[in-house]
């Protein structure tokens, strides 16, 4: 509780330096809103940040990274350390002060998967960047990836920008939905995530980080970048 006043109090702050100022510049790294799609059926599920509870903390991105990325410990499988950079989500930070989470959109057309330059599969029918017949999650074989880049670019050219290349050039950063149970969501201390079901007026869906920002800046503080 008490970090929640906190986080409100240095908010009202910021907005009356910012005002007292004639306004400040918006500043920041990248991020995206998390947008994702339901397992079954037609039914669009996926995370929703409420705004004006995240605290910044980046409990999400550990807890993402360490289920995503296990490790083995005498012959057993283990939650992995946590490295935020491994992370399918992205907190990120503007000034004046907004703490943005986003994850992938799994956008119904995937500019991604368009993008994907590698012919289907004869079997299956499916590029090297392929949407999951079971959960509709974008994911990439590497046994076809060419490392080619194109899959990164699109989604930060037309949506959110969260697909980046690791050290083998492989496009990582898509979300898992963690099997249908997001550990950010789980774990979140703020109640600020939530996995409900979406549709095409879901707000901030799709839509770029700075975007995003400019909004929640306006918002917040009164203040149009």
């Amino acid at each position: 509780m008490n970090d929640v006043i906190q986080t409100h109090t240095r908010r009202d702050f910021i907005r009356k330096l910012a005002i007292g100022a004639g306004g400040l510049a918006l500043v920041g790294n990248f991020g995206v809103v998390f947008r994702l799609h339901g397992a079954t059926g037609n039914m669009l599920r996926g995370i929703v940040v409420d705004f004006t509870k995240c605290t910044g903390c980046r409990t999400c991105e550990t807890v993402c990274s360490a289920f995503n990325h296990p490790i083995e410990v005498d012959g057993e499988m283990l939650n992995g350390l946590g490295n935020p950079w491994l992370s399918n989500i992205k907190v990120h930070w503007y000034n004046p002060d907004v703490d943005i989470p986003m994850v992938c959109s799994l956008c119904e057309d995937a500019p991604c998967i368009e993008a994907c330059p590698v012919e289907p599969d004869e079997v299956t029918g499916l590029k090297a960047m392929y949407r999951d017949p079971l959960t509709q999650t974008i994911r990439n074989n590497p046994n076809t990836c060419i490392g080619c880049r194109r899959c990164a670019r699109a989604c930060s050219r037309q949506r959110t920008g969260v697909i980046q290349m690791d050290a083998n050039r492989r496009p990582f950063g898509m979300c898992s939905l963690c099997n249908g149970d997001p550990k950010c969501v789980k774990y979140c201390s703020f109640d600020a995530l939530k996995y409900v079901e979406l549709n095409e007026d879901t707000e901030f869906r799709k839509m770029s980080p700075d975007a995003v920002a400019r909004i929640l800046i306006e918002r917040f503080y009164d203040i149009r970048i």
